[in-house]
């Protein structure tokens, strides 16, 4: 299963970083040059990430030459053995939901873990836990986001908590249902919310948490060592923009050292 790798390679490499590849054709000559350096950044930082993360938007915005990188950039990857995490927020009802598992995590993707939406229902999250468990993949639902506005919705009150604890208990219902360890329901929990992370983490003890924000984001390392577990594992955090952008020449020396120093602060934070 995606979390189980994603713990082994944890504890093999000692990194809990998650390398986002969010390419930005603007800050490029070239769409050749664009993908050059993405890979170059993905191949020289892949020995110090837990795994990487593509935001799909960011390729889907160049059409499908961008869809079509997009898959070579996720082949590469495996070729690496670097466990992939798609980064593309799906959520609907019904048969579409199926139709989104089905595309993102079957056939040449399966395997994947995919992030997902909660906020139609917890029913329209059951393609994607299915698809999950049947390839050996895996789920990152949307819980506390790190953008500023998260309050707006997922911190409203409701009779069982605040509506983000409320999908936190729902997530370790439906992760309780593979038994004790780590389940293949995990969650995203902006590190940009420090304060909460101890709460997030009691109340999800079984899933991985998907930590984004660090970096460009304004979130520091130091401050989340309370979304680990006691042995120092059950998170990942993303950083993107501060590591394939880490220098204004687009330099992929720079970028990877930005990875080694992102991998080192994590790993300060959790031996506090």
């Amino acid at each position: 299963m995606f979390h189980q790798r994603l713990l082994e390679r944890t504890q093999k490499l000692n990194t809990r970083l998650c390398l986002g590849l969010d390419p930005r054709l603007s800050a490029h000559g070239s769409f050749e040059q664009m993908k050059q350096q993405t890979l170059a950044v993905l191949e020289g930082a892949a020995p110090h990430a837990a795994c990487v993360k593509p935001q799909a938007a960011f390729y889907e915005a160049m059409g499908l030459p961008g869809i079509e990188f997009m898959v070579e950039l996720m082949r590469l990857a495996r070729n690496l053995d670097l466990p992939v995490l798609l980064d593309a927020k799906r959520g609907d009802i019904g048969s579409t939901a199926e139709a989104y598992a089905q595309a993102w995590m079957t056939g040449e993707h399966a395997g994947n873990a995919l992030t997902v939406n909660p906020y139609l229902g917890f029913e329209t999250l059951q393609p994607f836990i299915d698809a999950g468990r049947k390839n050996g993949g895996g789920v990152f639902v949307l819980v506390k986001t790190s953008n500023p506005g998260s309050h707006d919705l997922q911190d409203l009150a409701t009779a069982d908590g605040l509506l983000a604890e409320v999908v936190a208990k729902a997530l370790d219902r439906l992760g309780a249902e593979e038994g004790e360890g780590l389940s293949s329901v995990g969650a995203v929990v902006g590190a940009t919310h420090p304060a909460e992370l101890k709460k997030f983490r009691d109340l999800m003890p079984r899933a991985t948490l998907l930590l984004p924000g660090l970096g460009a984001q304004g979130a520091k390392a130091e401050d989340l060592a309370d979304a680990f577990n006691s042995e120092g594992v059950g998170a990942v955090v993303s950083a993107s923009r501060g590591i394939q952008y880490a220098s204004t020449d687009l330099s992929v020396e720079a970028a990877v050292q930005a990875a080694i120093g992102f991998k080192d602060q994590l790993n300060q934070a959790v031996q506090r």
